[in-house]
C-alpha cells in the first residue's frame, strides 16, 4: 500500500511544503545564478525515469558555457562559477527537482536518474532501478554517493527497489539531512570513481 499510494501522496505533500518554505532561497539563488550565467539560472537535461520514460530533470545551473579556442566546452572545474560552487557545496542545486517530484517525474527517494546513454549497459537485474520513480536522494546517495564504484552504486539501487518500504525511506531521510548539513560525500566538481558508466561497461566487455 505504501509503495503504490502513500509514497506518492507523501511526495506531493512534502515537496509542496518544502518548496514553499524554500521559496525565498529559491528566488535568491535564481537571481544570483541569472547574473552569473548570463540569464540562464536553470539546467535541463534528459533522464530516464520510471519504466525508462524520458523526462527533463531541473537543476540550478552551476557552470557557465565558456568554450575554448576549439569551440569545445572548457573542463567543469573551469566553468564552475563562484556562486555555483557555493550552490553545489550546500546542495542547493537540488531544490528545483522538487518541481520534478510535484509533477510526478521523480520521487523524493529512489535511485538517482542517470543518463539515457547508459540504458543499453544495465544488466537485467540493474534495470529494476527503473521500475520505480527516480529520487532526489536515495539509498546509494546516503551510502557513499560518488565515492562508490558503479557496480556498488547500482547494487544499492536494486537493493532499494527490492526493499522499498516506509521504514527504509524513513531511514534515508535523516541520513540525507545529516549528509547535507555535514557536506559529507559532496564532490563540488563531479568526478566519478570509475568514469562514465557506458565507458566503464564497454571496458568490462560482453556480459559485464
Amino acid at each position: 500500500m505504501y509503495k503504490f499510494f502513500f509514497k506518492r501522496l507523501f511526495d506531493i505533500i512534502f515537496s509542496i511544503v518544502a518548496f514553499i518554505l524554500l521559496s525565498p532561497v529559491f528566488i535568491i539563488v535564481t537571481i544570483f545564478l541569472t547574473i552569473a550565467n548570463n540569464g540562464k539560472p536553470f539546467f535541463f537535461q534528459k533522464r530516464p525515469g520510471k519504466n525508462e520514460r524520458i523526462f527533463k530533470i531541473i537543476k540550478f545551473k552551476t557552470m557557465n558555457d565558456r568554450r575554448g579556442d576549439d569551440g569545445a566546452l572548457l573542463p567543469d572545474s573551469e566553468r564552475l562559477t563562484k556562486v555555483g560552487h557555493f550552490v553545489r557545496k550546500t546542495s542547493l542545486d537540488e531544490i528545483p527537482q522538487l518541481l520534478n517530484v510535484i509533477i510526478g517525474d521523480m520521487s523524493l527517494i529512489g535511485p538517482r536518474p542517470l543518463l539515457p546513454e547508459y540504458l543499453p549497459y544495465y544488466t537485467e537485474e540493474e534495470k529494476l532501478r527503473h521500475s520505480v520513480r527516480p529520487g532526489v536522494t536515495g539509498w546509494a546517495q546516503v551510502n557513499g554517493r560518488n565515492n562508490l564504484s558503479w557496480d556498488d552504486k547500482l547494487n544499492l539501487d536494486v537493493y532499494y527497489v527490492h526493499n522499498l518500504s516506509f521504514a527504509l525511506d524513513f531511514k534515508i531521510i535523516p541520513k540525507t539531512i545529516f549528509n547535507v548539513l555535514s557536506r559529507k560525500d559532496i564532490n563540488v566538481v563531479p568526478s566519478l570513481k570509475d568514469g562514465r558508466f557506458d565507458d566503464y561497461r564497454k571496458n568490462k566487455g560482453a556480459g559485464f
